[in-house]
């Protein structure tokens, strides 16, 4: 397993610790877990931004435009 490491300001690491001492857990845990959650948002973000253009250009502009065709 790799072990970057990373700067926090004061105000930062507070807050981690907090976060960390309330759920029971080690602030490396949370780190993995949000960096796991952001990593996954900004994949979703690039595929969307791929992906939405076509969409539209096939007419899908609404979620309830996919829904009817799919449904």
């Amino acid at each position: 397993m790799a072990s970057p490491t990373i700067r926090l300001d004061d105000e930062l690491d507070r807050t981690l610790t907090e976060l960390a001492r309330a759920q029971h857990r080690t602030k490396s845990d949370l780190v993995r877990e949000m960096l796991r959650r952001q990593s996954r948002l900004e994949l979703f973000r690039e595929a969307r931004r791929v992906i939405a253009p076509k969409a539209q250009a096939a007419g899908y502009l609404t979620d309830e435009d996919v829904f009817r065709d799919i449904s």
